[in-house]
């Protein structure tokens, strides 16, 4: 365990190092690329909130079951913050309202200000971490959980479409649809729900049938298909030029490879290969299928950001990516260790959840109960 973290210590330190030398010498293509990572990664956290609140409001087996599982991802909210400090950092390479906000009309104008934008950001952060120590607070007193968790997801609905609507729509402040905070909303909440159905199959607990969770994952994935579709529809049907050149701009360039890459991957394959009931009860393709929708939030997140920048580097933005990918990924899978560590319910090694097969880890506690 101390050598594997020892080596994703490292990785975080030189892919790190990596992004101070991009920002150096293109801070436009690093911070682009970077903000793609952070939002890709950073979806976990805030999307496994609401799923906790979910199970606290629907009691079943999940609700004991995965209850390390949604403490350890939820408890990683602080560094997901601190990640975010380098967007802040560099507002004025990526966001043109913060830059030149003169053209703009009065509202958004004071908006979109530099100081309020930071303090929007660091209210939603507190927010959610309060609402995270609240759930946890709430833990075993079913009035105190029903509580929390009826206000919370009421608190957690608003101020994440706030935060999408500041953090990716206002890179492009011509363009509004209001649809957008749904649309991110809906990106956390698949990645959430991925997450913490994948890291719980990894686990060495036993958290039920597999088909309940395919259901839960194809239900969110029906979601973010439905917000989507109806965002398509509304902007070709609106016909306002602002935002057909808005859609145009990810349907031109390459872009529509990917767009076409992520309605299959994120799509079509899982509803189709969800309606056999095979695949529904297997726990192995319900691991595939998570993994692939985490993959799928890469795409969606570089579709909605990458096109709304101006000047970037094809080659700086493609290695800053990497580098992004692994600092974040590196320092946010220790910090989810560390916490998963930290409870005391769990007592199996975190280096399961990551690095054995189901199979591998019962037969690991098969071999233990013998030798007792």
């Amino acid at each position: 365990m101390r050598v594997r973290s020892g080596i994703r210590g490292g990785v975080a330190v030189v892919s790190g190092l990596v992004l101070i030398a991009g920002f150096v010498v293109d801070a436009r293509s690093a911070v682009a690329a970077y903000l793609v990572a952070w939002i890709a990664w950073g979806a976990v956290p805030i999307g496994a909130l609401i799923i906790f609140m979910t199970s606290y409001l629907v009691r079943r087996r999940w609700t004991e079951a995965l209850h390390p599982i949604f403490v350890a991802a939820i408890g990683i909210l602080p560094v997901v913050a601190l990640t975010f400090i380098p967007v802040l950092l560099f507002l004025k390479d990526i966001y043109p309202a913060i830059a030149d906000a003169a053209s703009l009309p009065p509202f958004k104008a004071r908006w979109l200000v530099p100081w309020f934008f930071v303090l929007r950001t660091v209210f939603y952060f507190v927010v959610w971490i309060g609402l995270a120590e609240w759930l946890r607070r709430a833990w075993r007193n079913d009035e105190a959980m029903v509580r929390a968790a009826s206000i919370g997801s009421i608190v957690w609905t608003l101020t994440v479409s706030f935060a999408g609507i500041d953090w990716m729509e206002s890179l492009e402040p011509e363009f509004h649809s209001s649809i957008y905070g749904l649309i991110y909303l809906s990106f956390v909440l698949t990645n959430g729900t991925a997450f913490v159905i994948g890291a719980s199959l990894l686990s060495m607990r036993r958290i039920g049938p597999s088909r309940s969770y395919s259901g839960l994952l194809l239900s969110v994935l029906l979601l973010w298909c439905y917000l989507h579709a109806m965002q398509y529809i509304v902007i070709w049907s609106g016909n306002i030029p602002k935002e057909v050149t808005w859609s145009l701009a990810r349907s031109e360039g390459g872009w529509q490879f990917v767009l076409a890459a992520l309605s299959f991957g994120q799509f079509v394959f899982p509803f189709c290969a969800m309606l056999s009931a095979r695949v529904r009860s297997d726990p192995y393709w319900l691991l595939a299928l998570c993994g692939l929708t985490l993959a799928m939030r890469w795409l969606e997140s570089a579709i909605l950001i990458l096109p709304a920048i101006r000047g970037l580097s094809v080659a700086m933005t493609g290695a800053m990516l990497i580098a992004a990918a692994l600092f974040l990924g590196a320092v946010l899978w220790l910090a989810f260790d560390a916490a998963l560590v930290g409870k005391a319910e769990e007592r199996a090694p975190t280096g399961t959840i990551w690095w054995r097969t189901r199979a591998e880890a019962e037969a690991k506690s098969a071999q233990q109960e013998r030798s007792r």
